[in-house]
């Protein structure tokens, strides 16, 4: 399908998702410069006048026409949503990310001065509630996905989605290769989105140590659970072990609480099942070279079948 003209002048068709507490000014920089887009959450700032210091320094360093983007946490346990998305519409952010709630006020806010909303979604029914808010596009976080994935096979989800709706999709769930992008395109999605690949580069702002145990995981070592912050999301075992945790038999854990979350994830580490894939650091510059080398070559092969 057309990407958004906010998307329209990649070189390769990717984003580089915004990771909790990893993603910051020099990755989206970075990833944005070489013609990929770079995101972040914006709970990855301190206050909303952090926000606003981090919205401006990414705009001045990349200039104008140059797409980024933020994501913002839709959920009622998120008391900085208001002021967040004020600083968000005040710094026409190309792209906005909304995770956890999908509102049409927000949506009516960021296509107000012209952006692009796009939500992610991990099952038919909160895409069904996506489109009737009025987002301009979708990510399908399937199964093997970092952060808060989901358990549907990207064969099936993507088939499902595209019944429905025939704008942009993003698709979600273990990509670390630009061949992996190609394979997300002839299954009928615009954009890949890769998180776990680009937590594993020199900007990010995850500790080394994290990097480290990222880089040396399989995809066993990927563990899906809800009780690091009440809802469900992958992440890495050994750093559960770390955290005096077992595995296999992980506690209950009550509602959804942002506070907590934060506290949590800074020593339970969360990666996709990627991390089997990975086992460098790059720059995140020598990283989106490579994902766009690749690409070309695996579309060339196809195209000579």
């Amino acid at each position: 399908m057309p990407l958004p003209p906010a998307l329209g002048a990649l070189r390769l068709p990717a984003i580089a998702a915004p990771m909790f507490l990893a993603s910051g000014p020099d990755l989206v920089v970075e990833v944005s410069g070489a013609g990929l887009m770079g995101s972040f959450p914006a709970l990855n700032c301190r206050s909303t006048t952090a926000l606003d210091d981090w919205l401006a320094e990414i705009a001045g360093r990349l200039g104008l026409g140059v797409p980024y983007g933020v994501n913002l946490i839709v959920h009622r346990s998120n008391p900085r949503l208001e002021a967040d998305l004020a600083r968000v519409v005040a710094h026409k952010v190309p792209v906005v990310i909304t995770s956890l709630g999908a509102v049409p006020d927000i949506v009516g806010a960021v296509r107000g001065y012209g952006g692009v909303v796009l939500h992610d979604v991990i099952g038919l029914r909160h895409a069904e509630k996506a489109l009737g808010a009025g987002v301009d596009g979708l990510i399908a976080v399937c199964a093997g996905a970092g952060g808060h994935a989901g358990t549907l096979s990207p064969f099936a989800f993507m088939a499902e989605l595209r019944a429905m709706f025939a704008g942009t999709i993003a698709l979600a769930g273990g990509i670390t290769t630009g061949a992996q992008i190609a394979a997300a395109q002839l299954m009928g999605a615009d954009l890949a989105y890769l998180g776990t690949r680009f937590l594993v580069t020199r900007e990010s702002l995850a500790p080394e140590a994290q990097k480290r145990m990222t880089a040396r995981a399989r995809s066993a070592d990927i563990i899906r659970t809800d009780a690091v912050s009440g809802v469900a999301g992958n992440f890495l075992r050994e750093s559960l072990i770390a955290a005096g945790l077992d595995p296999e038999a992980l506690p209950a854990h009550g509602a959804l609480d942002l506070a907590a979350e934060a506290r949590a994830w800074a020593t339970i580490w969360s990666a996709g099942q990627g991390a089997a894939t990975i086992r460098d650091i790059p720059a995140a510059a020598e990283l989106c070279a490579r994902l766009i080398a690749e690409h070309g070559a695996a579309i060339a092969a196809l195209r000579a079948v």
